[in-house]
């Protein structure tokens, strides 16, 4: 049961009486996030550093002199690179320095972003939703100690990644000084602190932890798309995104602070009005609140598959709308590749391993809608660990649906969900590439490129079934997956990586399509190798015991 507004005076009251505060059992709360997360935080924190540290020592393998550095700037100075990873700095001097500010700040000011809102919205509304907040608010625990907890982890977290790349970087390339790589280090930190505040925001307005973390991911995808279109043409777009204010402090190249400045004024607002929304809203509610259902279940969700696509239809359509947007866009774009290249035998070579310039440039769009399709089959997919440790699994299994009907209809979500994501983005890609370059063979090609794809993304959704069938615990690794479908795919060029490291990712037998060859070999063991996983994650989901942790 919520605590009412007739009941907050009294329970204020009672608080004051035994000595409380709003603030009371911050210490305690703390001390329990971090006993909570002791597993998942460490690897966060790990990855991150490791992924950038780890990555400086091949710089100067890879480009031991100024001309292939140079050469290297010429592939930044195009409106596609630029949209992905940001404006470029310093490329007139290519150094080491700002060739790491411009190839690695912004994806890991991304992930410090992801890192947060799934922090805040885990350790906030996931809890409200569980009741267990109510639980311990019913002891001596202060109104705010809960969202002051979980903002000084996350906070914590973010500025303990600053503060170790700023100390690290240096060491791994003796090239960055350690003013510069500190300066990094708090860029990075001060876009996961804003996202640290746009997570406890959006979980004052929604009674559910999956629509909260959904409403940051759009804030997120707005600050992406802001700062790529103002980075692309209207600049001062740029600066209504925090990610474009670390950008802006031209790291390794002019060392600039003070953009930093506006990500703090932007976190204290947003912490501010979290504060004053907790203390005007009931324990368990939402700003928002729900409309009520009708008061007769329509014939679809009589079965597991039809509750599963009511459940997830509302983010299904908001991504297919993104992946649509997004090939549109990138469409757009085409026939300024080829006019922008001519003269650039740098940006030729690099999009011409995949045939035409035009194919090459489509090539690298079409991988990226392929990793943006996977993310949402991931978090479709994880929808069914959600509903186990909830304990909303258990009252359908005890019905007579089984074990493999209910896993399997989330599992159809997730696949079918996937597949349409793609037929959109590819759709949309295909039609406006077709009409800005008035060839219409575009659009089959297009098309066909982006269902290419779909058997290495239900790959990795099977990956995630056979965590979920034996090891559940550990099916938040499938994230690790696409990451280095990410890194290989879209930063594969920049690092260098063996062959062998490129070919077993999902994403690379399509890779060079529409223009390359399919590697038809690769997807049919692929196919069969997710065919077997599917099959191996259902068996171990019917034999183990349900879990609520």
């Amino acid at each position: 049961m919520s605590v009412t507004t007739a009941e907050r005076p009294h329970q204020h009251a009672a608080q004051r009486r035994q000595g409380g505060s709003t603030l009371t059992g911050t210490a305690t709360m703390i001390r329990f996030i971090l006993r909570r997360d002791r597993v998942r935080l460490p690897i966060w924190i790990g990855a991150i550093i490791l992924g950038v540290v780890g990555s400086l020592p091949s710089f100067t393998e890879t480009y031991p002199t100024a001309a292939d550095r140079q050469a290297r700037a010429d592939l930044l100075d195009n409106p596609a690179t630029i949209a992905l990873t940001g404006p470029a700095y310093g490329t007139d001097n290519y150094t080491f320095g700002a060739m790491t500010a411009n190839e690695l700040l912004g994806f890991v000011a991304i992930t410090m972003a992801l890192m947060s809102i799934l922090l805040m919205v885990r350790h906030l509304r996931a809890e409200e939703e569980t009741g267990r907040t109510e639980l311990l608010r019913a002891g001596v625990l202060g109104r705010h100690a809960c969202t002051t907890a979980a903002f000084t982890v996350a906070a914590g977290a973010n500025l303990l990644i600053g503060l170790l790349l700023g100390l690290l970087m240096p060491s791994a390339l003796d090239e960055l000084s350690t003013s510069s790589s500190l300066l990094f280090g708090a860029a990075v930190a001060s876009v996961g602190l804003v996202f640290t505040g746009v997570g406890a925001l959006t979980a004052q307005v929604t009674e559910h932890a999956r629509a909260a973390t959904g409403l940051a991911a759009a804030a997120l995808g707005v600050a992406f798309a802001l700062r790529a279109i103002g980075d692309v043409g209207t600049e001062w777009l740029s600066w209504l995104s925090p990610i474009g204010w670390a950008q802006r402090t031209r790291v390794y190249v002019d060392d600039r602070w003070w953009p930093l400045l506006l990500s703090v004024a932007l976190t204290v607002i947003l912490m501010a009005v979290t504060y004053a929304t907790t203390s005007r809203r009931d324990v368990g509610a939402g700003l928002v609140q729900p409309s009520p259902g009708s008061p007769r279940a329509g014939r679809n969700l009589s079965s597991p598959l039809g509750l599963a696509v009511r459940l997830q239809r509302g983010g299904l359509i908001g991504w297919a709308v993104g992946l649509l947007v997004f090939g549109v866009a990138y469409g757009s774009l085409a026939p300024s590749i080829e006019e922008f290249v001519s003269d650039n035998s740098s940006i030729q070579d690099f999009l011409g391993d995949a045939g035409s310039l035009i194919d090459g440039f489509m090539a690298m769009v079409v991988m990226m809608m392929a990793l943006l399709a996977t993310a949402y089959g991931l978090a479709s997919l994880l929808r069914l660990r959600g509903e186990e440790t909830s304990g909303r699994a258990e009252p359908v299994l005890a019905t007579a649906v089984s074990r493999t009907r209910f896993a399997a209809s989330h599992l159809i979500v997730a696949l079918g969900g996937s597949l349409l994501l793609m037929l959109v983005g590819g759709l949309g890609l295909g039609i406006t590439g077709a009409i800005a370059l008035d060839d219409g063979s575009m659009v089959g090609k297009l098309f066909g490129a982006a269902l290419a794809h779909v058997v290495g993304i239900w790959l990795v959704i099977a990956i995630v079934v056979a965590l979920f069938g034996w090891a559940p615990q550990l099916v938040h690794l499938g994230w690790v997956v696409l990451t280095f479908g990410v890194v290989v795919g879209v930063l594969g060029g920049f690092f260098q990586f063996p062959d062998w490291v490129t070919k077993i990712s999902p994403f690379h037998a399509a890779s060079t399509l529409p223009g390359g060859d399919l590697g038809t070999v690769a997807v049919v063991i692929m196919g069969v190798l997710a065919v077997a996983l599917v099959w191996i994650g259902l068996l171990g989901f019917r034999r183990r015991d349900l879990t609520t942790t």
